[in-house]
């Protein structure tokens, strides 16, 4: 990923200090000068919106795009914050989802090559074929559902945020999440169906 950091190193891993103070701490501590803080935020909540958004979207390079644009406002917005207003995770997802739902608004459909999740270096050839159609299916799948649905299948299956979490994210209730949520499966479903034996599931 690109550098999302205001102090313009690059991004590596994940937070490194686990008993780091809370995320509205360090952005407290970033809007006094902190550059430090800002890396520590980073490193803790990039990656996660960089996948949601590279789910959203299917492309690395605007994946990134979209997380760098999504932290950059979380930075403008340091300054004026107020701790306990919202949880700034939550504040983050949604604006990339945001982000993200604009840039699909706005581009052609079918660019669902660029899947950079690695795998396990010690899979044989065909297993690694097998994941990589796999996840190329998934995708392909989920490019195919409503933005909502898609929305709420990525928050819950694919990141695992418990649903009061993506209710705050999507700004809707918690019931509208598990519906949302529900649907999405069973369209994901219907989607893969004919392609069981195709992609190894016919055993699951």
């Amino acid at each position: 990923m690109r550098d999302l950091r205001p102090s313009g190193q690059i991004v590596r891993g994940a937070d490194s200090a686990a008993d780091a103070p809370a995320d509205d701490v360090l952005l407290a501590m970033f809007a006094a000068g902190d550059v430090a803080a800002a890396r520590v935020l980073t490193d803790r909540l990039g990656p996660r919106s960089y996948s949601v958004a590279l789910r959203m979207l299917g492309n690395r390079a605007e994946a990134e795009d979209m997380t760098q644009e999504a932290m950059m406002r979380l930075w403008k917005v340091a300054p004026d914050w107020v701790a306990g207003q919202a949880k700034i995770s939550t504040w983050l997802y949604r604006v990339t989802m945001n982000l993200c739902l604009d840039r699909l608004r706005k581009q052609t459909p079918d660019r669902l090559s660029d899947v950079p999740e690695p795998v396990d270096g010690c899979a044989s050839a065909v297993q690694k074929m097998q994941d990589e159609a796999r996840r190329d299916a998934l995708q392909a799948a989920l490019s195919k559902l409503p933005d909502r649905q898609r929305q709420a299948v990525i928050l819950r299956h694919i990141e695992e945020l418990p649903n009061p979490e993506i209710a705050g994210i999507m700004e809707l209730s918690v019931e509208a999440v598990e519906s949302l949520t529900a649907r999405g499966k069973r369209a994901l479903t219907a989607i893969l169906a004919g392609r069981r034996d195709e992609l190894g599931y016919d055993d699951d």
